[in-house]
């Protein structure tokens, strides 16, 4: 239990100095404290009793975090690449869960409706090369965090809708649209939170050992 704290505050640290190091412009601090997030996570949900698609996705995700560090164009076809790899397995992970829950037809059109926009938006104002695969990410994205909210729960759902938000933000940065102020700090704010509640969300929906009912059951007269 101590370990887990200790990884988890460590986690919550690395965030803080990340967000600090990108509000005072210090790129080398925001460097190495992005560089430990992923990692923290994945060992916190991995000491946690987490499946290992969940560690796998956030080891995919330390991948991109890596790569997008470069503002070269193979590095950022790459790092998409691995994000992609972490929302498969994601999607793979909630579709462990049974099958999506009430209104998921509703949410489905609504998803649908989001991605379709953002996407003919975008389109024109994309390098010719990017427009592609920017596509087919956002489609892989926006199953994962469909699949989050109707499969996990509201948690998770929450979680992947800010991840799509902070995929919103970095691709409207390459399509030139206006920026907010400091626009790398409200990505990594919105990345951070996103894949901390996509890893609650799963945790906190896997089901109850059944050792633990039969020791319950043993203990009643």
């Amino acid at each position: 239990m101590r370990a887990s704290r200790a990884l988890l505050a460590a986690f919550a640290l690395a965030v803080a100095a990340d967000l600090g190091c990108l509000a005072a412009g210090f790129h080398a601090g925001h460097v190495v404290a992005k560089v430990l997030l992923m990692p923290l996570l994945a060992a916190w949900a991995a000491r946690a009793g987490g499946p290992r698609l969940l560690v796998a996705a956030l080891l995919c995700g330390w991948g991109g975090d890596v790569l997008l560090l470069s503002d070269a164009d193979p590095a950022f076809m790459a790092g998409m690449a691995c994000f992609a790899a972490g929302h498969v397995c994601y999607l793979a992970l909630f579709h462990r869960h049974g099958p999506p829950r009430a209104r998921a037809g509703v949410l489905a059109v609504g998803y649908a409706a989001a991605l379709v926009t953002l996407v003919v938006l975008l389109w024109p104002d994309l390098p010719a090369g990017l427009r592609g695969p920017v596509a087919g990410y956002s489609t892989l994205l926006t199953a994962m965090a469909y699949a989050a909210l109707t499969r996990i729960g509201p948690v998770a759902g929450l979680g992947g809708a800010l991840f799509m938000l902070s995929d919103t933000l970095i691709a409207t940065g390459v399509a030139d649209w206006p920026q907010l102020p400091r626009s790398d700090f409200w990505i990594m704010l919105t990345y951070a939170a996103g894949q901390f509640l996509l890893v609650r969300g799963t945790l906190d929906a896997r089901p109850a050992p059944a050792t633990a009912y039969r020791e319950v059951r043993q203990t009643i007269p």
